[in-house]
């Protein structure tokens, strides 16, 4: 029945694009319903992708089964063939007489809200309260873990703050050295905050290829650590042990070689000695000092090739953790318009009561419940559903962002049932007088200015009529012109202490006596 199966699967790939020819001319409201179109796209698409290669499969006939049952078509006798398919096909569905049959005609129809289950039930459980299908981040958790992380204890870093520098990780934003990344407590973080923002990448975006720009970034880092150019993992300007050369401060004081610091009073020094701190640089540094005293004993080779073992597998272990910092630096750039917002959306909810708080995810509650709560039945539940959605407008009011009209105090006190039309805009009627005023710097009036040859639009304001602007205009550049003229044929006239002046001044000075 391989023919069939070709049958099958052709009728299944044209199904599948009017599916997604029928929800991209969709035109969602709402977030959370665009969400799922975008993803049931993605769905149809990979359902494309597997049944193209089953088809391909059949086409080049590997075992020759298809052309064998061409061949038993086309030269036997037809009847025979026709009844012994029958004959299967009943045999078939006798061994399984629940068998559904599957309907490719309603497969990929859109359904109403009152067929079955509501098509936004998977949405609704791909994103937490806070993530609001998509429209910030929730990366508490993660804020959580970034304040238990060694070098950030000992500082209080808010949500907020942490919001700007979680895609930081080079000083001064970040406070964590570089011995202290090696840690697996800082190797687990980073990869939990990678595999967040790629997660939220993949439930936000659905159609776009997110496996090509995640093989791009891993081809750029590929790139820069063979450069060394990787931000906060170059080569270090100091060598690595304790025989290195460590500066010794100003010289003027007590310096202390397991704390790498400097003291200038005796005192001081002294006290620090019984410290946590300075014990704990003590052992730190013990213990590096331990594979140098043990390789004595061992001979060169085998400290040479510890040596060169312990190299290869914290250069490998330097390459994951900076693979990792260098995938969340480029994934936080992509989606710096949500960050941005999810920054405001905790501002906003740090200045709201709790009561406030309460009240808008009540209301959101409403909005996400509202459409899986229509009742469902026939003919005349549509009818009475497609008149509800009808907006009652009767005043003709203007729409809010919301697709409703707006309250009739905020139209009375706008003004937004004045016109006021501008001939020089080609008749154009503006409602309102907010509206007027902003037109005068818009594309439309600087135009219709420019065509009339007005060049200088800032004198024009408030000048609508064509006629007015001309003989404004005209009246500017007489001005101009006389002004330029006349400042050529000035009289000048000089009194007898020497003072050069315009004709007109000297004469009204001799006048008033001051002369």
């Amino acid at each position: 029945m391989l023919l069939e199966d070709q049958r099958f699967l052709h009728e299944d790939l044209e199904r599948l694009e009017q599916g997604i020819s029928d929800r991209v001319l969709e035109d969602p409201r709402h977030i959370r319903d665009r969400l799922n179109r975008d993803h049931q796209i993605s769905g149809f698409l990979n359902r494309i992708q597997h049944q193209s290669e089953r088809l391909l499969e059949i086409y080049n006939d590997t075992e020759g089964l298809r052309a064998k049952e061409i061949q038993t078509i086309s030269t036997g006798d037809p009847f025979d063939e026709f009844y012994k398919q029958l004959n299967e096909m009943k045999g078939f569905h006798r061994r399984y007489p629940n068998e559904p049959v599957e309907n490719l005609e309603r497969a990929y129809k859109r359904k109403a809200p009152g067929e079955g289950e509501s098509a936004t039930a998977e949405i609704d459980n791909l994103f937490t309260g806070e993530e609001a299908y998509g429209c910030f981040l929730d990366m508490t958790t993660l804020h959580e873990d970034y304040l238990n992380l060694p070098g950030v204890q000992s500082r209080r870093v808010t949500y907020l703050q942490y919001l700007n520098i979680f895609d930081h990780f080079t000083p001064p934003q970040c406070p964590i050295k570089r011995p202290e990344k090696t840690t697996d407590q800082y190797f687990a973080y980073v990869g939990r905050l990678g595999a967040y923002l790629e997660s939220f990448l993949r439930r936000t975006r659905p159609l776009e290829d997110l496996d090509k720009t995640l093989a791009s970034i891993d081809h750029d880092f590929e790139k820069a650590w063979e450069d060394k150019a990787t931000p906060g993992w170059g080569d270090e300007t100091q060598a690595a042990g304790p025989a290195a050369p460590v500066t010794e401060g100003t010289g003027e004081g007590i310096w202390c070689p397991d704390c790498e610091k400097e003291f200038k009073n005796e005192n001081v020094y002294k006290s620090h000695l019984s410290g946590k701190k300075h014990l704990k640089a003590t052992e730190a540094r013990k213990t590096n000092d331990a594979p140098a005293d043990g390789s004595v004993n061992g001979g060169v080779n085998g400290h040479s090739a510890s040596k060169t073992a312990s190299s290869t597998a914290k250069n490998l272990q330097e390459r994951a953790i900076a693979e990792r910092e260098h995938r969340i630096r480029k994934l936080a750039s992509s989606m710096e318009t949500v960050r941005s917002d999810t920054r405001v959306e905790v501002e906003r909810k740090q200045g709201r009561t709790e009561r406030e708080r309460q009240q808008e995810l009540d209301s959101l509650f409403a909005e996400s419940t509202e459409p899986s709560m229509r009742p469902s039945g026939g003919a005349d539940d549509d009818s009475d559903s497609s008149g509800d959605e009808k907006i009652y407008n009767p005043l003709k009011l203007p729409l809010a962002w919301d697709g409703k009209p707006i309250p009739y105090w905020l139209y009375k006190l706008h003004g937004l049932g004045v016109e006021f039309p501008c001939e020089i805009c080609g008749n154009f009627v503006y409602m309102g007088r907010r509206a007027f005023d902003k037109h005068f710097n818009e594309a439309r009036h600087i135009y219709g200015l420019k065509c009339l040859g007005i060049t200088n639009t800032t004198l024009f304001r408030e000048i609508t009529g064509i006629e007015d602007a001309l003989k404004l205009w005209d009246k500017i550049t007489r001005d101009k012109k006389k002004e330029k003229s006349g400042g050529e044929n000035v009289v000048q006239m000089e009194d007898a202490e020497g003072n050069v002046m315009p004709e007109k001044v000297y004469y009204d000075l001799q006048k008033q006596g001051l002369l």
